[in-house]
């Protein structure tokens, strides 16, 4: 269960405004948790968040160890869909650019919230509504806002996004937010991290978090990060670990556990490390975990997988996929409107326990299908008078 400490810590990151490009709200939340909690973490030349270490040259260190333990890098990713100003029309109306996954329907007056980086600036409200072309999500539109602009405020330097009754909140077990996509992803990574470097950096095996920009776009973060360079050098082997939150489908159903994800709209994921993941997740959450393909979208271990890295997947089943009204809840008025995103409380405590899980020593990384040669070399064995 989620101690008081880790729901505040969910809660602050929940809370932070983002959009494609404009992370800094939630970079600067997390390296404040990591900092005070003794985590070390640092930002490569893109401007993503690499946790666990505190340069590049501990970064490559880590890397370059000879060793048959794997290193996880653990992924998630700091953004989530929403617009940036492009130029003022008027003292009350700014043109703005969508960027990500919208709803399609209903937007004429939704609420959205305006941020320079620095403050929350402004709200105001969705008008002249145009789709992109295949008719997916909002391509541009016009933002009224409540008061006049802030005097020499420029187009350029604002973004925003949805607005709802509040950034986040509860009822029940579930949890509502503007953006759960993935800043829960965000939150589980920092929770992980945090818990090991309690224990002492030389007692846990060797980790990473990547916390990346722009995934909303074509994982732009992630595909720099990778095109680096870094990673090329590693003498020791390397599972990138892919934590996203995911509409819902069938068999990933919110409140039934947290996904083990085969794989997504793209690709399919390192088998042996699956297996190794599948095992894990029968031992540590008999019965409350999900498995199957999330095919409903794509994520960054496809970015991963391309670049030649093995690659597993968790995900949190999502009620409201980009703020789309598929699954109802609060705050969902019309279906295909605009909704908060929602998820539930024990599918984030199981994701963490995976998490925690896979940062054990002695699992078998090297020989994940043993389980399976013998369980079938033993039933060969018993069918041996039939050849």
């Amino acid at each position: 269960m989620l101690t008081t400490t880790r729901q505040q810590l969910l809660k602050d990151i929940l809370s932070q405004p983002t959009a494609p490009f404009r992370e800094v709200h939630v970079l600067r939340c997390v390296s404040a948790h990591l900092q005070r909690a003794g985590v070390p973490c640092c930002e490569d030349p893109i401007g993503n968040l690499l946790v666990g270490v505190d340069s590049r040259a501990a970064y490559r260190r880590l890397l370059r160890e000879r060793s048959e333990q794997p290193v996880r890098l653990f992924i998630a990713h700091m953004d989530h869909p929403g617009f940036q100003g492009v130029r003022w029309l008027d003292e009350k109306r700014l043109a703005v650019k969508w960027l990500g996954g919208s709803p399609i329907k209903h937007l004429a007056g939704a609420g959205v919230w305006l941020s320079d980086g620095d403050n929350m600036r402004e709200e105001g409200c969705l008008r002249k509504v145009k789709l992109l072309k295949q008719g997916r999500a909002m391509d541009s539109a016009v933002v009224q806002l409540k008061g006049k602009r802030a005097s020499g405020q420029p187009a350029r330097q604002l973004f925003g996004g949805l607005q709802f009754r509040a950034p986040y909140w509860r009822s029940g077990k579930r949890i509502y937010a503007r953006a759960v996509d993935d800043l829960a992803g965000v939150f589980v990574i920092v929770s992980t991290a945090i818990d090991l470097f309690k224990r002492g950096k030389a007692s846990h095996p060797p980790f990473l978090g990547l916390l990346t920009r722009a995934e909303e776009v074509g994982f732009v973060g992630a595909v720099r990060h990778f095109d680096l360079g870094w990673l090329d050098e590693r003498r020791r082997p390397l599972v990138c670990v892919s934590l996203e939150a995911s509409r819902t489908l069938p068999g990933a159903r919110i409140g039934k556990g947290p996904v083990v994800r085969l794989g997504d709209r793209c690709t399919t994921f390192d088998p042996g490390g699956m297996r190794l993941l599948s095992d894990l997740a029968e031992r540590l959450l008999p019965g409350r975990h999900q498995r199957r393909i999330m095919d409903g979208g794509a994520c960054e271990a496809t970015a991963a997988t391309a670049w030649g890295i093995p690659t597993i997947g968790l995900t949190l089943p999502l009620g409201n996929y980009h703020n789309q009204c598929f699954d109802g809840g609060m705050d969902c008025l019309k279906a295909q409107g605009p909704a908060p995103e929602f998820v539930h409380c024990d599918d984030i405590d199981g994701l963490l326990r995976l998490c925690r899980g896979l940062m054990r020593p002695g699992l078998a990384w090297q020989a994940p299908w043993a389980g399976t040669q013998a369980r079938l070399r033993k039933n060969a064995q018993r069918l041996k008078g039939y050849t």
